[in-house]
């Protein structure tokens, strides 16, 4: 199934807001109803000028041949819609406006890592730039390339086989188009699991995972999925890089790390071997309440640093714990808690004996710290509504709001003025631009030395709201940057926080990477200004 063209993932999934929530974003935001409805695809293809692919015969035909035949080129006006843009809400709002730029000049799907090459020969040959394309779940501008000529979006769908599964070494080699669901029911077949389940875990592919840093919200027990990376193999226009013939290695700089978070700037990942680990035989979840973010912190912090440490471990402030985006399906079921506190959820996976072993001591930390066990029911709903939020997001875009994440990470000592200046920056700035905000909070993965913020922004549309978040963006990345966190902790770079690494990294390691990228792509084909400038 391809996933909603105008939005998240499965329209049977779309859910609208109840009538109680429509009222509060209506009372509390200003929020008031579209003014017309979203343009439907069929409106697109029929009514909307689609441009021609700009594909001469000669181009087509090599690319033909790269993959093998017709039906693994496309060229026509849906499938191209399909793969233009991520799903950040400015790409969300534009494709429902009808906006049509963007447009790949064709779909390709490869079928292994040689057509992968041919294909990156051919797109050499006749100067078209190349963005491959996995879930197309991007919400930084990740498959939107600077247009200096034609490209073509790379589907790695038909590469979705697992390759090799080790149970001696605890390993498995993936194919990168493989969906998450789906590489977990492989694993899973021979008693093993990945652990990686991010907020896009539904859609999202092991390439796109590797290619972006992916963190997924057991990071706390599995780590994220740069730690669990092994080996990868890279299709470039120079030829192929394999790396990962051990565990650790003292061989000089560590190439794996080159290419994971790369984004598709230096090549096409065509396998990755990860670490896998058994399916646990217990999982349990359940809930905490903190007085104030500030103790929440403190306690995860304590977990994360002496241990016990869950699974799962995140902690919301107390604005989102008021509105309840902890537990999106539950939102507008009930009457806002009265003197709701911070809401942790922790999670526990493994062997019954290790999960009571760390639950019990992990508890006796939270108690102290000042937490009160709210059971097991707040942890439980949050595991059952743990990939819902996009479609909320969705549904709050129908109802004529605007909502938006964020994300960053810092050490400890830096994340309380982090929390501050971020959720300052963003109230500031859209409430001078006439679209007083909404602005949620939590700390979803966890470090000996720090731990991620991840922020949520609900308002009124407004007039213009691509401009008005585009303006607000722009203020908070300077705001991050200045109060020493990472312009983006696992979203990735892309095209909208391209400027803001360039700082980060420092001119130095900016031309160290553009002398990387010279190296294996010599005419600056793939995914053109995502991640770098142009050199």
């Amino acid at each position: 199934m391809d996933m909603l063209w105008s939005g998240w993932g499965d329209p049977a999934r779309a859910t609208p807001l109840p009538d109680s929530v429509i009222a509060l974003l209506r009372d509390l935001l200003g929020v008031k109803p579209r003014s017309a409805e979203p343009i439907v695809l069929e409106e697109i293809l029929q009514a909307i000028t689609v441009p021609e692919p700009p594909l001469d015969p000669a181009a087509r035909q090599d690319l033909l041949a790269a993959v093998g035949g017709e039906e693994h080129l496309r060229t026509d006006a849906e499938s191209r819609l399909r793969h233009t843009r991520g799903k950040s809400t400015p790409d969300l709002l534009r494709i429902r406006e009808g906006d049509v730029g963007d447009l790949p000049a064709a779909v390709v799907l490869p079928a292994s890592h040689d057509e992968v090459l041919a294909v990156l020969r051919a797109c050499a040959a006749h100067g078209l730039a190349l963005v491959p394309f996995g879930g197309g779940t991007s919400v930084v501008g990740g498959l939107t390339p600077e247009r200096w000529c034609p490209f073509v979006a790379l589907d790695l769908r038909r590469m979705d086989t697992l390759l090799d599964l080790d149970p001696v070494s605890r390993t498995a080699t993936l194919q990168p188009g493989l969906r998450a669901p789906h590489a977990e029911t492989l694993l899973a077949a021979h008693g093993f699991t990945l652990g990686h389940f991010p907020q896009s875990y539904e859609w999202a592919t092991v390439g796109g995972f590797a290619a972006a840093r992916s963190s997924g919200q057991a990071s706390a027990g599995y780590g994220r999925f740069d730690d669990m990376v092994l080996g990868l193999t890279l299709a470039t226009p120079s030829g192929t890089i394999e790396v990962g013939r051990a565990p650790r290695s003292a061989a000089g700089p560590d190439l794996r790390q080159l290419i994971l978070g790369s984004e598709g700037a230096f090549g096409v990942i065509t396998s990755v071997t990860v670490r896998i680990r058994p399916v646990p035989h217990t999982r349990i979840y359940e809930g905490w309440r903190f007085d104030s973010f500030e103790a929440g912190a403190a306690a995860l912090r304590s977990l994360a640093q002496d241990g016990p440490r869950p699974t799962v471990l995140r902690l919301s402030d107390e604005t989102e714990t008021l509105i309840g985006l902890a537990q999106p399906d539950a939102i507008g079921t009930s009457g806002l808690p009265q003197n709701a506190g911070c809401l942790a959820i922790t999670g526990y996976e493994g062997t019954e004996e290790d999960t009571a072993h760390r639950r019990e001591r992990a508890a006796a930390v939270l108690r102290d710290a000042g937490g009160t066990c709210l059971g097991r029911e707040p942890g439980e709903r949050w595991a059952r509504g743990r990939y819902s939020a996009p479609y909320l997001r969705d549904a709050l875009l129908d109802a004529g709001a605007f909502a938006e994440t964020l994300e960053t990470a810092a050490f400890w000592s830096r994340l309380p003025g982090l929390y501050a200046a971020v959720r300052d920056t963003l109230t500031g700035t859209l409430t001078e631009l006439g679209t007083p905000p909404l602005v949620m909070c939590h700390i979803s993965h966890v470090y000996e030395n720090g731990a991620s913020l991840y922020f949520t922004v609900v308002s009124a549309q407004g007039d213009a709201p691509v401009a008005h978040w585009a303006a607000a963006k722009r203020a908070v990345n300077e705001a991050i940057l200045t109060a020493g966190g990472t312009i983006s902790h696992h979203h990735g770079v892309g095209t909208d926080h391209r400027d803001w690494y360039v700082r980060e990294a420092g001119p130095l390691g900016i031309g160290a990477l553009q002398a990387v990228k010279r190296r294996l792509d010599p005419t600056g084909l793939l995914n053109p200004g995502v991640l770098l400038p142009a050199d």
